[in-house]
Parts: structure tokens; sequence; C-alpha cells
């Protein structure tokens, strides 16, 4: 049976740690912050306690659940944003806001979409194979998999999942599709379980799969690339963006943008070019965390966090 929604638990991960990155502190406790992924509101609730009287956050998420939740908080410091972190640029823009103080980003799903079996985000549980962050719109994945070609799935299913057996599965897919629909989790991942031929100790044969369509369906990667951009040109001098990631893909995307930031193109030697006008970092790195042996003995979920800090440099790239 179905767990109850509102019985489903979340655990924030680095929840001390990714706040102190913000370094809300002095001055900074009245700037403007984002928190970009909601989820239950574990880091937008610390933020809040540590936000001067005339500090704002601002956050965002897609999932209706997530807004219900954020609704309940009486603040006029805070305001939820139903939409993708994707709009982060248009929405501050909308707002007359600039030069923010600091971004938060925790990537990936909460324990509650998890654990909600009618959401189909997990193998573990029977449910209808649905997968979106936001139900009240875009392509199940259930829709998707009844409509695209055997060569699109195994190429999401490697992709995003860097799954071995990837075509094997799509096929197995189209096979089993052209005989009833795949419409429930359960019905899913018994395919898979067919299709892999070899198994990862502790790991579920249907584990990278499930990954490979739900970031495939929400756009995860694409909407990252577009918010880190955003991000850089919303932060004020000296503001801070931390950014937590769950798996390589994120983190890669991640760690690639934070360093291509943080060093200077270097421009042809030949061309005439002072050493005053040659281009400077934008970003300083700041530091890389991960959870705790204590916080993943009591969240096993944390265990693949990975945090990246970095902070704003001031024009001329001295911070």
């Amino acid at each position: 049976m179905t767990q109850p929604t509102a019985t489903l638990q979340h655990t924030t991960v680095l929840l001390e740690e990714a706040v102190d990155a913000l370094a809300i502190e002095g001055e900074r406790a009245n700037g403007i912050y984002v928190d970009g992924t909601f989820g239950r509101g574990g880091h937008s609730r610390r933020i809040l306690e540590r936000l001067g009287p005339k500090g704002r956050l601002i956050a965002f998420d897609k999932d209706p659940q997530a807004i219900a939740t954020a609704q309940t908080i009486a603040d006029s410091r805070f305001e939820i944003v139903h939409d993708s972190f994707a709009t982060l640029g248009e929405s501050l823009s909308a707002r007359g806001v600039k030069d923010v103080a600091g971004v938060l980003l925790d990537l990936g799903i909460s324990s509650p979409q998890v654990d909600d079996a009618a959401r189909g985000f997990s193998f573990r549980q029977d449910g209808p194979l649905d997968m979106r962050m936001d139900t009240t719109r875009g392509m199940s994945a259930a829709e998707w998999l009844a409509t695209e070609d055997e060569q699109t799935i195994g190429k999401v299913i490697k992709d995003y999942g860097e799954e071995r057996f990837a075509f094997q599965i799509a096929k197995a897919i189209v096979a089993r599709r052209a005989v009833e629909p795949i419409s429930r989790t359960r019905q899913l991942a018994e395919i898979v379980a067919h299709a892999v031929k070899t198994r990862e100790k502790g790991k579920d044969p249907a584990t990278r799969t499930f990954q490979a369509i739900r970031i495939y369906i929400n756009q995860e990667l694409e909407e990252l690339e577009v918010v880190l951009a955003a991000a850089l040109q919303e932060l004020g001098p000296q503001g801070r963006l931390a950014v937590i990631s769950f798996h390589s893909l994120e983190d890669r995307i991640v760690k690639r943008f934070l360093a291509s930031k943080a060093s200077a193109p270097q421009p042809d030697r030949r061309l005439p070019i002072r050493a005053v006008d040659l281009p400077k970092p934008e970003l300083k790195l700041i530091a890389r965390v991960k959870p705790s042996d204590a916080e993943v003995a009591a969240n096993p979920r944390a265990r693949s966090a990975i945090m990246r800090v970095a902070e704003r440099l001031r024009a001329g790239g001295a911070s």
C-alpha cells in the first residue's frame, strides 16, 4: 500500500555546511539569496534563520508538493516561485533583483519524491510510471516509452544512466510495449532485470535505467547548465555559489563550469594585447565538501553527495 505523501520525511543533506558556504553574516545577512531547489525547505528555513531583517530569500521548485510546503512559511522575507531554476535569470529580472549574495542548488530528487510510489521515481515500489518533477506539465515516463523509437531510448539510457546494456534494455522495452502498455514502475524494473546480464554488487539492475529516464524526462542536465550560467550573471561581487550534486553526470558539469570560470581564457600570444586588457577569471574556487561519516551513517542517501563552492570575483578579477 502506498504511504500517504504527508507522512513522507526528507533529511536535508549537508544542511549546515551548505548554509555556512553562503557566508550569511555581517552586512551579507541583509542580502538577497536564492534557493534553486526548495524541496521540503530544509536549506531555506536555515537560511531564513540567518538572514537579517532586510534580507530576502527567493526559492524555486517545480514540484507542486514542494510548493504546497513552501506556502506554509509565513515570513515576509521569503518568496517561492513555482518553476524550474532554469528560469532564475528571467525570474530575478522580473522582480528587479540583481547582485544576489548567494545561490544554493541542491540537485537530484528528495526522499518524499522517491518514497511516494505514486510519483513513479522508484523501482522499489509499484506505482504509475510518471517520474515528472512537475506533475502539472510535460510528458510522463510511460508516455515517452510508449512513443519513442528504440534507438533513442537506448541512447538516453546509455548517456544519462551510463548503462552498459542500454540497447538490450531498449530492445526489450520496445518488444514488451508491442504486447502491453508499460505503465507501471514494476513492469519496467522487471524488463530491465531480464535484459541486464550482470549486476553490480549491492545495486539493483534497474537503478541506472530509472536514473536515466528521470534525468531525461525532467531535462535535468540541460537545466543545470542553464542555471549555472544564470547564477554567475546574477551574483554580485563576493557572492557565493554552492552546488550539491549526487551523481557523476551532475558533478562533472558543475566541476567543469566552475573550473572554466575560475581560470582566465588564454589569448593568442601572437596578438598585441596589454596585460591590463587580458581576460580575468570570474570565480574563485572555495571548497569541495562531502558528508561526514556520521551524516552518511544517519542518512545513507547522502553517501554520493558532493558540494562545490565558488565565489564571484570583483570586476578585474580581484576578490
